[in-house]
């Protein structure tokens, strides 16, 4: 069943309302996600095309292929961006109960730091698969 949640940074200058209906959340161990947010980015997986935005929203370029936005008031982290298609990875923070989402994959989990791992059965991808699976090499 598709749902309509609604969530805000910590200022709430940004509203941001998305569906989902499988609400997983996902979290990335690389060292730009721990940069970015001091810890690993959780993000939550909505529907496609169904996120809007409302609010002072400022995007950095991060990488060739991504970008990562904030809230321009108060710096809170809205989304993990593709720049090919526009895709957004929501922070998981943004609504109540994570939006109701399930941990059930970690990235780059070769890079968590020491200090903290998290405990459940979720699949965990080295650095090699989670490169393999969002940048596949051209034959």
């Amino acid at each position: 069943m598709t749902e309509k949640i609604k969530g805000q940074c910590l200022c709430g200058a940004v509203r941001i309302a998305a569906k989902v209906d499988n609400p997983r959340l996902r979290a990335c161990h690389c060292d730009m996600c721990r940069q970015h947010n001091s810890g690993m980015f959780v993000s939550l997986e909505t529907v496609p095309g169904s996120i809007t935005v409302d609010g002072p929203v400022k995007i950095f370029k991060s990488s060739e292929w991504a970008n990562r936005a904030f809230c321009e008031t108060c710096g809170s982290t809205l989304w993990y961006g593709m720049n090919h298609d526009g895709s957004k990875n929501l922070a998981a923070g943004l609504f109540p109960n994570a939006g109701g989402g399930v941990l059930k994959v970690e990235f780059f989990a070769d890079k968590c730091p020491q200090g903290y791992s998290l405990a459940g059965d979720q699949r965990k991808m080295t650095t090699e698969e989670t490169i393999a699976l969002f940048a596949p090499e051209e034959e």
